[in-house]
């Protein structure tokens, strides 16, 4: 890879980076701060999905969990900071979410928001670790003077 296609990979990482932890840190600011996690949990979870086989405790407690991951989880990729535990993280909460629309509605249109993230989430999480650049966590390899490579580091 040349240097310019080092360039253009990190630039590339940093958009998708910036816009999915913008995405999911703005909704965690709302459904933390504004709605509260308990309300998010009783109002998309538990109320939607009270006649499903699904226990009560599992929606109490991913419906209030959710929130506090997307905010937290956003915030840490707008810093390039644990990128790869955030970015499992929201992959975790997307399959969550989109098994509770699979669940409720099989045809749900999952191309307005499900897909989109999910292919950013993805797409980080297939390139090389130290192409990130900008992040925290790249910077700190290249502080440490750890050597980062697609099988290894951070």
């Amino acid at each position: 890879m040349t240097p310019t296609d080092r360039r253009d990979l990190a630039w590339a990482i940093l958009l998708a980076r910036l816009i999915l932890g913008l995405i999911f840190a703005a909704a965690g600011e709302f459904k933390v701060f504004d709605l509260g996690p308990l309300e998010h949990a009783r109002q998309l979870f538990v109320e939607p999905y009270a006649d499903t086989f699904l226990p009560r405790w599992a929606l109490w407690t991913a419906g209030t969990i959710v929130p506090i991951v997307e905010l937290g989880a956003g915030g840490l990729l707008l810093l390039g900071l644990f990128t790869r535990s955030a970015l499992f993280s929201l992959g975790c909460a997307l399959a969550i979410v989109t098994f509770g629309h699979v669940l409720k509605e099989p045809l749900y249109e999952f191309h307005v928001h499900v897909i989109p993230r999910t292919g950013l989430v993805l797409f980080l999480l297939a390139t090389p670790r130290a192409a990130d650049y900008w992040g925290v966590d790249a910077w700190w390899l290249r502080r440490r003077s750890i050597p980062a490579t697609i099988n290894g580091a951070s």
